[in-house]
């Protein structure tokens, strides 16, 4: 878990926020209209989860775990809302690698039954709603909240998800190849910390990280990119 403060994001102004001459033609491709409706896929790998046009030409590689509450704090008053508005205007699509360390640091099962609870809901469709849920309902992260039963009883505030299968498979943790497989995938990638976010293979670093929970910079910044691709490609971070 990385936070940073309001000298991070006025620093992060200076050297992230790209500045170029011309700007991209706007989409005329209609707006999707509701989260529900953003396309959901796993990816090649067995881990990544892409949500959005997946011929959307800004690409947020986005590491998260469950019970981090700073994950929380980004996706529920920081820069996340303004990364489902450009998703669902067709400007980024979503990768989502999904860590599960904080078991072992806490103690607990948590993060991997979150984990698990989450590639469920991919599986039936149901992804993008139910990450929202359980951001919005995340429990103390010194408490491992994020039990079967609570799991399923968050499930049940997404219309259409619980059924046998989901509940089986959050009951038999069926996906636990994938938790296993995704932590490995965000310890690969250098995982120092959630949530972490690249961007068109740019990692926004560390000192920066606080650019990620105002909303306003972080939408910003994403217009840029999407306006002016080579200048963020040319940027030295």
């Amino acid at each position: 878990m990385v936070r940073r403060g309001r000298w991070a994001v006025l620093c992060a102004a200076a050297v992230l926020m790209v500045a170029g001459c011309g700007q991209r033609p706007a989409d005329a491709r209609p707006r999707y209209a509701s989260a529900e409706k953003l396309p959901e896929t796993l990816g090649s790998d067995g881990t990544t989860i892409t949500v959005g046009d997946p011929d959307a030409e800004t690409r947020v590689q986005l590491y998260e775990d469950p019970r981090c509450p700073v994950c929380e704090e980004f996706e529920t008053t920081g820069g996340g809302p303004r990364l489902q508005e450009a998703m669902l205007d067709h400007r980024v699509r979503t990768e989502y690698t999904l860590a599960s360390f904080l078991d072992d640091r806490l103690g607990g099962s948590g993060s991997k039954k979150a984990v698990n609870a989450l590639r469920a809901a991919l599986e039936e469709g149901k992804f993008v709603e139910y990450h929202e849920v359980l951001y919005a309902n995340q429990p103390e992260e010194s408490f491992d909240g994020f039990t079967d039963a609570h799991l399923l009883e968050l499930a049940a505030k997404v219309e259409g998800l619980r059924g046998r299968a989901f509940d089986a498979a959050v009951r038999s943790m069926k996906y636990r190849a994938f938790v296993t497989a995704s932590e490995k995938a965000y310890e690969r990638a250098g995982g120092t910390g959630t949530p972490t976010v690249v961007i068109n293979d740019k990692r926004i670093p560390d000192k920066y990280n606080g650019l990620l929970f105002y909303s306003d910079a972080f939408a910003e910044l994403l217009r840029k990119i999407h306006d002016e691709p080579g200048e963020w490609e040319d940027t030295t971070l």
